[in-house]
C-alpha cells in the first residue's frame, strides 16, 4: 500500500498533499492521490422511445464468425473491462499488467521463485520477469496466443490459480502493439515476438539465465490512444500482491515490495492506529483473514480469491461476515444481530480454491456457493477461540458491539419521528427533481447508460441543470444553503437535520447503500470559495456516514467551464487559466490583424444558460471520480480540513498557497 499515510508528521503532511492538490477534493489550493479523476462520457438512452429502423436484408451472408484474436480486439471490454486512459485503477492498462503479474505470482504460490521484477519505461513498455519454472519451451507460442491453452487446467501443476480460463495473457498479447515472451529452462531458452497478437518472430537456443519467464508488452495505441500509467495505482497493486503472499519480493523500478506477516500487515496499514483492539488474525493453507473495529459507522473489507482483489465481494465475503457474527455470539452467549457486529469493522480476507467462478473475466465478484459453509465454520471457530484466549480483545470488541446496539435502538426512535414528520410535509422530497429510470439489483445499468443525481448548491444552479438535463436518467437535488459540518456528529443528527435527511432519502441509502437508486452521485458546485466549501461539507457527509459510497466509486465531481472565449465565428469553453490563454491565442489568429475575442468568466453554474449547460452534462460530461486509498487517511484528512484545528490549517494553507 502507499506509504504516505504513516503516523508521523511528515507522513501526515504527505497524505494531506496527496489527498488535496492534484484533484482539489477538499481545499481550493491543494491536491490528491487518494482522490482520483476519471473522465466519463455516458450516452443517454430512452427505453420508452420507439425507434423506426429501415428493414435490412438478413441472410446467410450477414452471419460472421470471428477468430479469438479478432474477438478480443473487437470486444476488449469483455476481457479487460473498461478501457480508460490510466486515470482510474480499473482501467485496462492496469488489467493487462495484472494478468501478467498474476501468472508470475502463481509460480510463487506453487513454490517456484520468490522474486518478480517489474519495469515500466517512460514510453509504456512493460517487462515482468519471474524466476519460476518457465513456460515449457515447445509450447511458448500456444500459451500466449491460443485461447483456452495453458497448464492452469491441470490441478497437479497449478492448484490455486487465478487464471483458470486460459484467456488473460492472450488478451494482453492481442491488445499490445508489441508483445514478447521468453522462457528459460535448464540452460535453454525460447522466445516469441508478436504484433497485435500475430506472431512475427521466434528464437530458441542456449542461455545462461536463471529459470523463469519474462513477458514484455506495449499497450496498443489504437486501443488505448491516450493512456498514461499512474504509479500510485501500480504501487497499491504491488503492495497487495506481497500482503497476500508473505515472503514474495517484487522489485519495481527502485522499490522493493515485501511483507512478512501477510494480511495482518495489510490491515495494520489500513488502520494505521485507528483500530480499537489488536486485530484478530487467522491463517491456514486455504484461508487467511484479519479484522478489527474502528469508531466508524460502516464496515469495510478487502477480499481476495487466489490473490486477485474481488472489489464487489461475493460468496466468500458474505460467509466471512456470517462467521464473525456466529463466532462472537458463540463466545458471548448472546444473540447480537449482524448490523451491531458489523458496524465499524475493517477486515481483510483471502481464500484459495481450485476452481473459482467469477462473474466476468475481470474477476470482481466470486460466485462459488460451495465455499460458504466451510468459510463460515472456520471463521466462527477461529474468532471464538481468539476471544477466549485474549480477554482484553474480547472486552473491547464486545464494548464496541454494545455501543452499536445502543446507537441503533436510539436511532429507531429518532427514525420513527423523522419519518412521521416527513410524511406530514409531503410524500415527495421537495428538493428532488427525480428521473424516470432507476437501476435495480436484478437489472443493473449497462455501462454508458447509467443514471445519475446532481447535488447542487441552490435554486439558481439547479435551474440550469433541470432545464437542460435528460429527465429519463438525470435527477437533481438542490441544497437550500451550506449543509452542516457533520464531522464528529452521531448518526441521529441525520434524522434531526431536515436537509441531510432528505438527501439520504433521495439516495435511498438509509437501510443500506446496496439500495442506492443511482449509478452516479455527482457534486455540482460553483468553482469559487463558497462552492468548494460546500463540496468539502458534502464530502465530509459521505465519508463520515456513508464511507463505502466513496470507496466503491459512486461519488463524482462535475467539471464545468470557468471561461467562455469566443469570436463571432467560434466559441471555446475553458476549464482553466491555461486553457483560456491558449484559446485566446487561437481565436485571435497569427496575422498582424488580431480578431476581437470576448472572454466571459462564469462566477457560478447559474450564470451558464440552460442552452449552453446541456452540452456539459450530456455525452461530453466531465466527471472526476472520487476514491480513497487508505481508510486511515480519511480520518486524518477530515480532522485536518473540517475539524477544529484552525491555526494549523491556516498555517498549512499559508505555506502552500500559490
Amino acid at each position: 500500500m502507499p506509504k504516505a499515510g504513516s503516523g508521523d508528521s511528515d507522513g501526515l503532511r504527505a497524505a494531506l498533499l496527496r489527498i488535496n492538490g492534484k484533484y482539489n477534493m477538499i481545499a481550493p489550493a491543494l491536491t490528491s492521490a487518494a482522490v482520483t479523476a476519471d473522465s466519463v462520457s455516458p450516452k443517454f438512452y430512452n427505453p420508452d422511445q420507439k425507434m423506426t429502423l429501415s428493414p435490412q436484408e438478413y441472410d446467410e451472408s450477414k452471419i460472421k464468425t470471428l477468430s479469438s484474436l479478432e474477438h478480443i480486439r473487437r470486444r476488449p471490454g469483455m476481457y479487460i473491462g473498461r478501457l480508460g486512459d490510466g486515470s482510474h485503477p480499473d482501467d485496462g492498462i492496469y488489467i493487462l499488467l495484472k494478468e501478467v503479474i498474476d501468472n508470475a505470482v502463481d509460480e510463487f504460490i506453487m513454490g517456484a521463485g520468490k522474486r518478480i521484477n517489474v519495469q515500466i519505461d517512460d514510453n509504456g513498455l512493460t517487462r515482468v520477469r519471474d524466476f519460476g519454472r518457465g513456460i515449457p519451451l515447445g509450447k511458448i507460442v500456444e500459451c500466449v496466443s491460443v485461447i483456452n491453452t495453458g497448464a492452469k487446467y491441470n490441478t497437479d501443476v497449478f492448484q490455486f490459480s487465478v487464471g483458470l480460463n486460459g484467456v488473460g495473457t492472450k488478451a494482453v498479447n492481442a491488445l499490445s502493439e508489441h508483445f514478447r515472451v521468453s522462457a528459460f529452462r535448464d540452460g535453454q531458452f525460447a522466445s516469441a515476438t508478436f504484433c497485435r497478437g500475430i506472431l512475427v518472430d521466434r528464437e530458441e537456443g542456449e542461455s545462461g539465465e536463471k529459470n523463469g519467464t519474462e513477458i514484455e508488452f506495449l499497450p496498443d495505441r489504437e486501443i488505448f490512444p491516450d493512456y498514461l500509467y499512474d504509479e500510485t495505482y501500480i504501487d497499491r497493486r504491488l503492495w497487495r500482491y506481497v500482503y497476500l503472499n508473505a515472503g514474495l519480493k517484487i522489485h519495481f523500478n527502485k522499490t522493493v515490495y515485501h511483507s512478512v506477516n501477510g494480511l495482518f500487515d495489510l490491515l495494520n496499514e489500513e488502520l494505521n492506529g485507528s483500530g480499537l483492539y489488536e486485530p484478530i488474525y487467522y491463517k491456514d493453507q486455504t484461508l487467511e483473514f484479519a479484522f478489527s473495529h474502528t469508531d466508524s459507522y460502516s464496515d469495510s473489507y478487502y477480499s481476495f480469491v487466489n490473490g486477485t482483489y474481488t472489489s464487489e465481494g461475493g460468496t466468500h465475503l458474505s460467509a466471512f461476515r456470517e462467521g464473525i457474527l456466529k463466532g462472537i455470539n458463540e463466545f458471548s452467549g448472546k444473540k447480537f444481530i449482524n448490523k451491531d457486529v458489523r458496524d465499524g469493522i475493517v477486515g481483510t480476507l483471502s481464500i484459495k480454491i481450485r476452481e473459482p467462478i467469477f462473474e466476468s473475466q475481470t474477476k470482481n465478484k466470486l460466485g462459488n456457493t460451495e465455499v460458504r459453509s466451510w468459510i463460515v465454520n472456520r471463521v466462527k471457530d477461529a474468532v471464538s477461540s481468539e476471544l477466549y484466549k485474549n480477554s482484553e480483545t474480547a472486552e473491547q470488541l464486545l464494548d464496541k458491539i454494545v455501543r452499536n446496539e445502543k446507537v441503533r435502538k436510539e436511532l429507531q426512535i429518532v427514525r420513527t419521528e423523522a419519518r412521521a414528520k416527513a410524511k406530514k410535509v409531503a410524500f415527495k422530497i421537495p428538493q428532488l427533481k427525480d428521473c424516470k429510470y432507476h437501476p435495480s439489483k436484478d437489472k443493473p445499468s449497462k455501462t454508458g447508460y447509467e443514471n445519475m443525481i446532481f447535488i447542487t448548491e441552490g435554486q439558481s444552479a439547479a435551474g440550469s441543470i433541470v432545464s437542460s438535463r435528460d429527465p429519463m436518467r438525470q435527477a437533481v437535488f438542490s441544497l437550500k444553503g451550506k449543509p452542516m459540518n457533520v464531522l464528529g456528529q452521531r448518526l441521529n443528527l441525520l434524522y434531526k437535520n431536515e436537509e441531510l435527511y432528505s438527501l439520504m432519502q433521495a439516495l435511498n441509502i438509509e437501510e443500506s447503500i446496496a439500495d442506492l437508486r443511482f449509478d452516479k452521485i455527482i457534486i455540482a458546485t460553483d468553482a469559487d470559495v463558497d462552492g468548494l466549501h460546500i463540496r468539502n461539507l458534502l464530502m465530509t457527509f459521505f465519508l463520515h456516514y456513508f464511507e463505502p459510497l466513496v470507496k466503491l466509486g459512486y461519488i463524482h465531481i462535475l467539471e464545468t467551464p470557468i471561461y467562455r472565449v469566443r469570436t463571432k465565428a467560434e466559441t471555446i469553453y475553458c476549464y482553466s487559466e491555461k486553457e483560456k490563454d491558449l484559446a485566446t491565442k487561437k481565436l485571435q489568429g497569427k496575422g498582424k490583424i488580431k480578431k476581437n475575442v470576448e472572454t466571459t468568466r462564469f462566477k457560478g453554474l447559474g450564470e451558464i444558460s440552460p442552452k449552453e449547460f446541456g452540452q456539459f452534462i450530456g455525452e461530453d460530461i466531465r466527471l472526476r471520480n472520487v476514491t480513497i486509498d487508505s481508510i486511515s487517511e480519511v480520518a486524518k484528512v477530515l480532522l485536518f480540513y473540517m475539524g477544529k484545528n484552525t491555526p494549523e490549517r491556516k498555517q498549512y494553507i499559508m505555506e502552500n498557497l500559490i
